[in-house]
């Protein structure tokens, strides 16, 4: 009889397990060229109002800062700003603005 409860607690730990297993959390990664020849990754969590950039070989995270219209990130000397309209812009590195396009 105590083999059969063993038996069974397992299979419903298991049953469990799975059921209760969390699905990926949604993320977007994007890689981006500049009109001056810079080249970055930017990559953005459901979870998390932050963009996690990979420039000049360096990770970054950038905090969401306010703007009127699309979306303005900012930190470590580098500010990445997202139009509504897809225009991408990033300035680093005391470099002037620059244009960035996804490839």
């Amino acid at each position: 009889m105590g083999r059969h409860k063993a038996i069974l607690l397992a299979i419903i730990m298991l049953v469990g397990g799975t059921c209760g297993a969390r699905q990926a959390d949604a993320q977007t990664f994007k890689t981006y060229r500049c009109a001056d020849g810079t080249q970055f990754i930017v990559g953005f969590y459901d979870y998390d109002k932050r963009a996690f950039l990979q420039i000049d070989g360096e990770p970054v995270t950038l905090a969401k800062r306010l703007t009127v219209s699309g979306a303005r990130y900012s930190g470590a000397g580098i500010t990445l700003v997202i139009g509504k309209t897809g225009t991408t812009t990033v300035k680093h590195l005391k470099r002037p603005v620059t244009a960035c396009a996804v490839i």
